[in-house]
């Protein structure tokens, strides 16, 4: 099984950087199916050729179990598949993170790249390959190879010898074939679970969303199993956008530069965390959690044992643990902290057991007719002592100087709730799941309009 990297950017050999692998040396890596190298064919200042080769270990593959004739001969050793994405995550592991410590601008860099992929297999044939590869800006050549050479009548197999050509960055191109190659196969070789949906969303984030074939690649890359599928796109609808540091930042900082002048998000932050002091929460789970403001307040405060941080966008998360990090907590205080990636609005162990759960400034991104599954999955299924609800009062948008009239105050933003809107649903909330709700404003009041933010507190 092989694959190969081959770039004509000036000077070629500083692909070696991107990979972290050396063009002057052969390197080894065993794998649980056998073995990995890595070489170079071609190493000049004009062209340079990185090679994966796969040495896969048939045999060991089903040493142990049943064994069938099937088994043994079959395609897997010599086909691109799901082994060589595991080896790419593990051999250019570094590279698809889009790390390189002596080279950090080339990360960056969108260079000139093909990939040739001698045999790859194409369920589905030329059409379902185009399909995959070309929304993302590759020129694909693709060569369908003969049954047997010997019997051309025979026909051609389900196999094409593939180059795909592209200008772009070295981690993206790795990210899309770590996904691709096994939904080209519509086969893996291991168990699909739950964390394959994380895999997913992780190594899709910033162009899966958006592409067309986005639900024939969520299926076959999980084997179709309905749920896990229903699960991903749900997931990918709601929270993975292309690029936030391009479009979601800015509109963020519209938003923050909206409400500067009165401070309103350190006052929303500190109201948020008198009112989980006041109910003597210890455990408390931030949903929506996006860059984790609210966390790093909680993570200051030694009455709050353990925190949770949630978000939908595997991106926010990350963002979150740098600001975390750069945030010069101690071991001890991070010990405290706990991300991970998930859905709103649907059920998830991992929400259960906490004593309080914050949802600040959240709702308003979610589609109306989504708010009922948020619900069943915050107070029937999570079931808290506390939840502390914030959003914005659209009443107040009329005070904001740089704020045409209708407009919301982020572009994201689904619906903004007058007070009487936004108490009418805390309150058929509460009776429906056997809470009770007292309302807060947060900000400067204005006798006509009330506060900017309106945040409802929840308890049983």
């Amino acid at each position: 099984m092989l694959l190969t990297l081959t770039t004509t950017y000036g000077p070629a050999t500083d692909l070696g950087y991107l990979l972290h692998k050396h063009p002057d040396r052969c390197q080894a890596f065993p794998m649980s199916f056998g073995q990995a190298f890595v070489f170079y064919p071609e190493a000049g200042a004009e062209r340079c050729t990185a090679a994966l080769m796969l040495d896969i270990d048939p045999v060991g593959l089903v040493r142990g179990k049943s064994t069938s004739l099937e088994q043994y001969v079959n395609d897997r050793p010599y086909v691109a598949s799901s082994f060589l994405s595991v080896a790419i995550a593990k051999v250019f592991g570094t590279a698809l993170a889009g790390q390189c410590n002596q080279r950090p601008e080339l990360v960056a860099t969108a260079i000139p790249l093909t990939v040739s992929l001698p045999v790859l297999p194409c369920r589905g044939g030329e059409a379902v390959l185009r399909q995959l590869f070309e929304p993302l800006g590759y020129e694909v050549t693709a060569q369908p190879l003969p049954l047997d050479d010997q019997f051309p009548d025979w026909g051609n197999s389900p196999y094409f010898a593939v180059n795909l050509h592209h200008t772009v960055r070295l981690a993206d191109l790795l990210s899309h074939l770590y996904v691709l190659i096994p939904v080209l196969d519509d086969e893996k070789h291991y168990w699909v679970g739950d964390e394959e949906v994380e895999k997913l969303l992780r190594h899709g984030s910033g162009w899966l969303s958006h592409h067309p074939a986005r639900e024939t690649i969520t299926r076959r890359y999980l084997k179709q199993q309905r749920q896990l599928t229903r699960l991903a796109l749900e997931q990918l609808s709601e929270g993975d956008r292309p690029d936030p540091d391009a479009e979601e930042a800015p509109q963020a900082q519209a938003e923050e530069q909206l409400e500067q002048p009165i401070s309103l998000n350190q006052q929303r932050m500190a109201a948020v965390v008198a009112a989980l002091k006041a109910s003597g929460a210890k455990r408390v789970v931030d949903l929506g959690c996006g860059e984790g403001k609210l966390l790093r307040s909680l993570l200051k405060d030694p009455g709050f044992e353990h925190i949770a941080g949630v978000d939908v966008s595997h991106r926010a998360l990350e963002r979150a643990q740098e600001r975390l990090e750069r945030g010069f907590f101690s071991p001890t205080q991070r010990s405290r902290l706990n991300l991970f990636q998930g859905s709103l609005t649907y059920r998830d162990e991992r929400l259960s057991g906490f004593d309080a759960a914050t949802v600040v400034e959240v709702i308003e991104h979610l589609d109306p007719d989504r708010l009922a599954s948020l619900e069943r999955v915050l107070f029937e299924f999570a079931r808290p002592q506390v939840v502390i609800i914030t959003t914005p009062n659209i009443e107040y948008n009329s005070r904001f100087a740089g704020l045409p009239a209708g407009t919301l105050r982020h572009s994201d933003h689904r619906f903004e709730w007058t007070r009487a809107e936004f108490q009418t649903w805390a309150t058929q909330v509460a009776e429906r799941f056997g809470y009770r709700v007292q309302f807060h404003g947060i900000g400067a009041e204005d006798l006509a309009v009330g506060t900017p933010t309106q945040m409802g507190v929840f308890e049983r």
